[in-house]
């Protein structure tokens, strides 16, 4: 039988949550798109509870608002009214209050799960995006007035543009001979949610410690009232293992160890992940007929949990140039309705990324000097008052040159 061939505006090769929050994004400006991607959805849409979650600054929930996604996660969102950075057991830390700039929080920590089941959900109600899954892309091939991409199944895509939104290995970006700085931190994050006595009352802890950083993330209340929190704890790859298999009691000791009886005591509420951190950035943000966005573009270190927030900026930034371009009949693939788009995460990207791996590489280490040095520096911006808010602005994701969709405004 003769495959079929799919005829769209916008191939998304990667239905992660950057990707499909592109496809939403696009039908707001009745941009159609497929997205292709290599899971059955039925595997992505488990119910039960397992504490791994994201947090979306203030900026990127205005994105998910715009797409019409939020709805389906507020209930499940927790706000993070306040956001504490210690540097080990100093008495000297950075302390962010969200009431210094407003009513509104810094974010909030969602659940994964609930973030792909709302997708899944959208998607289901816009007829101007087509998932394809499972499928894997095989080729893709710039043409001068458009984009083929042909899929193992046989299916061809006709587009004007191509999206790889595929994760930090990115065939696609390979593919297209974009490359990609890239190194090993040797370190592995352990992943887990915990349960705990005293409620987090909405603080995200940071702690420094010199293994990497230790971040207690809050979480909304189980129904039964249980108090719960993610945990993100870096450590080198070896120990990292070691800690994962530990039994229940001696790994809480060592959460207990790391973070102190501020919340209480502290029991496991679920399972325990570990995963290799990896930094990544690609050489450019595009290609003939191509772009990148998400973790294909730029990979950074969770130091500061805003890799999906870097992604849902690449969102917001295609939305727009995207449907900028299809308003004034352009062809929204050419080199320089791309160009536009490289040019604004250009600065945004490296720069964001270069900060982190600057904070990593300053913290993660216990010589004495530097140490104190750190610690005063902390002291010194908690101190600073419009310093300190540049900063709050910053985590909340309203600083800078702003695409419409991260204002609060319609495409």
């Amino acid at each position: 039988m003769e495959k079929p061939v799919l005829s769209t505006d916008v191939a998304i090769v990667g239905g992660g949550l950057v990707g499909l929050s592109l496809a939403l994004a696009l039908a707001r400006a009745d941009i159609r798109s497929v997205v292709v991607d290599v899971d059955d959805p039925s595997s992505k849409t488990v119910d039960a509870f397992d504490g791994r979650g994201s947090a979306i600054a203030l900026g990127s929930a205005r994105v998910l608002q715009g797409i019409g996604l939020w709805p389906y996660l507020e209930r499940h969102a927790e706000p993070i009214l306040d956001i504490r950075v210690s540097d080990g057991d100093s008495s000297l830390y950075l302390h962010y209050d969200h009431r210094e700039l407003g009513s509104e929080p810094f974010g909030y920590i969602v659940e994964n799960r609930y973030t792909r089941r709302g997708l899944y959900a959208c998607l289901a109600q816009e007829p101007r995006v087509t998932l394809v899954a499972p499928d894997t892309v095989a080729e893709v091939r710039a043409e001068s007035t458009g984009t083929q991409v042909r899929l193992q199944s046989g299916t061809r895509i006709e587009a004007r543009l191509a999206v790889a939104c595929d994760g930090r290995p990115s065939p696609t970006r390979k593919a297209a001979g974009i490359g990609a700085l890239r190194w090993n931190y040797e370190q592995h994050a352990i992943v887990c949610a915990i349960s705990h006595e005293k409620p987090h009352r909405g603080i995200a802890n940071e702690r420094f410690l010199p293994a990497g950083p230790f971040a207690v993330l809050p979480l909304p209340d189980a129904p039964d009232g249980t108090h719960l929190s993610s945990i993100v704890w870096t450590e080198r790859p070896e120990l990292a293992a070691m800690f994962a298999k530990l039994p229940d009691d001696e790994f809480v000791d060592e959460i207990h160890e790391r973070f102190g009886w501020g919340l209480g005591r502290i029991g496991l509420a679920g399972g325990r992940w570990v995963y290799p951190l990896v930094f990544v950035q690609a050489e450019s943000a595009t290609g003939p007929r191509l772009a990148l966005a998400g973790d294909a573009l730029h990979g950074i270190h969770p130091i500061a949990g805003q890799g999906l927030n870097l992604g849902l900026r690449d969102v917001a930034a295609l939305a727009e140039v995207l449907a900028d371009s299809a308003r004034l009949g352009l062809d929204i693939g050419a080199a320089d309705t791309l160009e536009r788009y490289a040019r604004w995460r250009g600065v945004d990207t490296v720069g964001l990324s270069a900060v982190t791996d600057g904070l990593l590489r300053l913290f993660s280490n216990d010589i004495g000097p530097l140490k104190l040095a750190r610690d005063i520096g902390l002291a010194a911006v908690d101190r600073i008052a419009p310093l300190k808010r540049v900063f709050m602005r910053d985590a909340m994701g309203t600083l800078g040159t702003l695409p419409r969709l991260m204002r609060g405004e319609a495409l």
